[in-house]
């Protein structure tokens, strides 16, 4: 029995998810990312004197969106609070965001973790501003500040306490992400910072019913240092307190190189931050009417569109999952389908299995791809007409990777039209046999296997191009 049987970790996960609007919260100042330092911060964003921040329609349509995909309530009057703090990227001393009433609140997530589904809670997700960033290289003993981000939009997605390992967090994580960028209000690139997680990370005793003491470890972005920062510190913990310690709450950070966490500040309470409502800005109040337009122009969501990629093309759920993984490949899977024509599995092979299989070891992504939609289908479409063979639309598809133009170019400049003259597969099959008298005696006197040897003879004569079906048809007849 392993020290982990005795104990059970408490995980619940914070996620910063910034919006994809073309300006900041209170601000028109652009959001773009990798700007010059210091050149998208307006006065309101840096709270001069005299201004007055005006709430983005956007950021608040966004919001609801998400609320309505979680399933969660949609508070019809929300309020912004000032939260503050003291940090030098933070320009004037606190943060606009939402305490007492969010925008959303009491959601859900379902995961699937091992083939089990397990729901969990999200408690709330509210409206708030981005700070700016620290830089501490390039400056000998001093910081820079970029307060590029301040102003940025986002949503700050707090989850139940209801994960109780490492792989369920990432199961989390990745739906989260997954939801975000379906429903085009986050581009979740996660190495730019529009998707960063903070764990919050206790342990207790098998069967108790309290919760340990937290810590809180800030801004992990990306799935797998997620995994190593709460699996070492469900270890940290555990043998903190098996040894007689008790375990401190605090704000912690992650290292990735060494795979560990380390002791950043200790945790602020709610007090500490000295909430109220922000003066400057008014209660929000958002109509049933305008919930019920939000929920009118969603788009289809990942589940629902795994569900009915089973139903509508007949692919097996293994299939459909990948497939509807990301919004841009099954658009893309669509695509091929439509415009080749062609078997819905058929279509499902090339892109999951030669396309993908591209893709991942490029490391690129479904818009960056070489080969489009329009191109996959055209070559399709020729294996369908019988103009290639499988084999040979292998061939086509490596030449289209390397950016030889589409199928039928390729085909054309490289000759590689099957062969579909039966008399000349017939003349093709007569000289293998005259050439191999040996073998072709084998055969006749019982050894079936010998017949996968001609068949790998005529199309090596034939350079590949032959009709299979054909081949195996009319050498069935030659070789009786």
């Amino acid at each position: 029995m392993s020290r982990h049987d005795n104990w059970e970790a408490v995980i619940g996960l914070e996620v910063h998810c910034q919006l994809l609007t073309k300006s900041k919260i209170f601000s028109g100042a652009p959001t773009a990312y990798g700007a010059e330092p210091n050149t998208q911060a307006c006065a309101i964003d840096l709270g001069l004197p005299g201004v007055l921040p005006v709430l983005n329609g956007e950021a608040l349509k966004m919001a609801v969106k998400f609320g309505l995909a979680i399933d969660a309530q949609i508070a019809e009057r929300c309020v912004f609070a000032r939260k503050h703090y003291f940090y030098p990227d933070l320009p004037k001393g606190y943060q606009i965001s939402q305490y007492e009433l969010p925008i959303v609140s009491k959601g859900h997530l379902d995961v699937d973790v091992d083939g089990q589904v397990k729901r969990v809670g999200i408690t709330r997700a509210h409206m708030e501003e981005d700070a700016g960033k620290s830089l501490h290289e390039g400056f000998g003993q001093q910081s820079g500040i970029d307060l590029n981000r301040a102003g940025t939009p986002l949503i700050e997605i707090v989850s139940e306490p209801d994960i109780r390992s490492a792989q369920e967090a990432v199961a989390y994580l990745k739906k989260l992400h997954q939801l975000v960028v379906y429903l085009g209000i986050c581009d979740g690139n996660m190495q730019e910072g529009s998707f960063r997680c903070d764990a919050n990370v206790s342990v207790r005793r098998k069967g108790a019913d309290k919760f340990g003491t937290r810590t809180e470890t800030k801004n992990i972005n990306s799935f797998r240092f997620v995994e190593r920062a709460i699996e070492f510190e469900i270890e940290r913990q555990i043998e903190v307190l098996e040894s007689g310690g008790k375990v401190i709450q605090e704000t912690r950070l992650f290292n990735p190189d060494t795979g560990e966490t380390r002791t950043m500040r200790s945790k602020e309470e709610a007090m500490d931050y000295r909430y109220f409502p922000d003066p400057d800005l008014l209660p929000v109040a958002v109509g049933k009417a305008e919930i019920e337009r939000i929920r009118g122009a969603m788009p289809e969501l990942p589940e629902a569109k795994k569900q009915r990629f089973v139903a509508q093309y007949g692919l097996p759920a293994y299939d459909a999952a990948v497939l509807t993984g990301e919004r841009a490949l099954a658009d893309f899977y669509e695509r091929v389908v439509q415009l080749s024509a062609a078997d819905p599995k058929t279509c499902a092979n090339w892109t999951t299995t030669d396309l993908l299989g591209v893709l991942n070891k490029t490391g690129k992504s479904i818009e960056r791809s070489p080969v489009t939609g329009e191109m996959l289908a055209g070559l399709i479409k020729r294996i369908v007409d019988k103009t290639i063979s499988g084999k040979i639309a292998k061939e086509v598809f490596e030449a289209m990777v390397a950016g030889e133009g589409d199928a039928d170019a390729i085909i054309k400049a490289k000759g590689l039209v099957q062969i579909t003259d039966e008399s000349a597969i017939v003349k093709a099959i007569e000289d293998v046999m005259a050439k191999n008298p040996g073998q072709l005696a084998d055969y006749r006197s019982g050894k079936d296997k010998l017949f996968g040897f001609f068949v790998g003879q005529v199309m090596k004569a034939t350079q590949g191009k032959a009709n299979p079906d054909a081949v195996n048809r009319l050498l069935k007849e030659k070789l009786k």
